[in-house]
């Protein structure tokens, strides 16, 4: 692994702090669930399973609450194993050092097992570390470790690689919509997927390209998407 990448990307502590204090105030359960201060031990192991060298940004994040809280999935337990919800308003799971390794593993064997037919379009990228998906991986956010960006894939549509500068500017993004008021009812659990507005966003992501499964449910990236596009 080369040495550990960084980027002007702005103060990620200062991002993540906005957001936790948030969640202390006003969903104390989520806030709790963040768990205590994470071990760098516990990341240097997980980027040499990985074979990755993390950014100093997401170092700090990681150090800053361990999502895993010490436990570990069982055999039962769906990609997403442990990660919180509730924190982002838009809904998914962010993800601990745990599920971001299980993730990202499963989407490069994927990518590596049924490679792109274009090549400057991949699937996935080695390079492309998870944040927060749902629980079955087929929709979430990444850091691109190469640039510093956050994206998101989404099953059915090629993955969107530059949607945030950084890591600090995703995190100051759920901070705005946290602190202005239209997350309040949100936080801390599932957004519905019902009534006209979850209908008028799936005749929507039909429109553009975007797959919504058998169930009917929307999935956090294409309701935000769909949020951006209005």
């Amino acid at each position: 692994m080369s040495g550990m990448p960084t980027h002007d990307v702005g103060d990620v502590r200062q991002a993540w702090g906005r957001v936790t204090g948030w969640l202390e105030q006003h969903a104390p359960a989520v806030f709790a669930a963040l768990g205590g201060p994470g071990s760098a031990t516990a990341v240097r192991a997980t980027e040499t399973r990985m074979g990755l060298v993390l950014p100093t940004e997401m170092r700090q994040w990681l150090l800053a609450n361990d999502l895993d809280a010490g436990r570990r999935p069982d055999s039962r337990s769906p990609l997403v194993a442990l990660g919180c919800g509730g924190v982002l308003p838009t809904g998914g799971l962010l993800l601990g050092l745990t599920d971001i390794e299980r993730v990202h593993l499963h989407k490069v064997a994927m990518a590596e097992r049924e490679p792109s037919a274009d090549p400057d379009c991949p699937s996935w990228r080695r390079e492309w570390v998870p944040v927060s998906a749902e629980s079955d991986g087929f929709y979430g956010r990444f850091l691109d470790i190469r640039t510093g960006k956050v994206g998101s894939w989404t099953e059915g549509a090629f993955p969107r690689d530059a949607e945030h500068a950084s890591l600090a500017a995703f995190f100051q993004a759920v901070a705005d919509r946290l602190e202005g008021g239209d997350a309040a009812g949100t936080a801390g659990r599932r957004m519905p997927d019902g009534g006209p507005q979850a209908e008028a966003i799936r005749l929507w992501a039909r429109a553009n390209g975007y797959l919504v499964n058998d169930r009917g449910r929307v999935p956090a990236a294409v309701r935000e998407a769909y949020e951006a596009s209005r």
